[in-house]
């Protein structure tokens, strides 16, 4: 599965778990917003290709297809610290042109996530 070029920008890389895509960001300088902290633009990018690789890899199961972004809902619960921040998308509902998706990031554990995220997206199959 190839992620979007802004995944190099964050320095993520892609990881399986359970044969679901899962992203990792490690934490740097080109990420860093207040001293000590994760930027909230790098926590809604890294969520957002998440999402994106969720839909896909499901998308890759039934034939593939292009998505384009409806609208984007991100919740933040924490700040993110210097340390990797996860992030992991779940398609909610595959429909035949729309697909909704929910996404978490996370440093320490899935149960507390630092951002979670419902997405919409536009589906063109083929």
């Amino acid at each position: 599965m190839k992620l979007p070029p802004y995944a190099d920008l964050l320095g993520a890389t892609l990881q399986w778990e359970d044969g679901l895509p899962v992203l990792a960001m490690p934490f740097s300088a080109d990420v860093l917003g207040r001293p000590g902290f994760v930027q909230g633009g790098a926590i809604t990018g890294l969520i957002e290709v998440a999402a994106l690789a969720a839909l896909g890899h499901q998308l890759a199961g039934e034939g593939g297809g292009r998505v384009k972004p409806i609208n984007v809902t991100i919740d933040f619960m924490r700040g993110g610290r210097e340390r990797v921040t996860y992030a992991a998308g779940t398609v909610t509902r595959l429909g035949n042109r729309i697909a909704n998706v929910e996404a978490i990031a996370w440093q320490e554990g899935r149960d507390k996530p630092i951002a979670s995220a419902r997405m919409n997206y536009l589906i063109a199959r083929g």
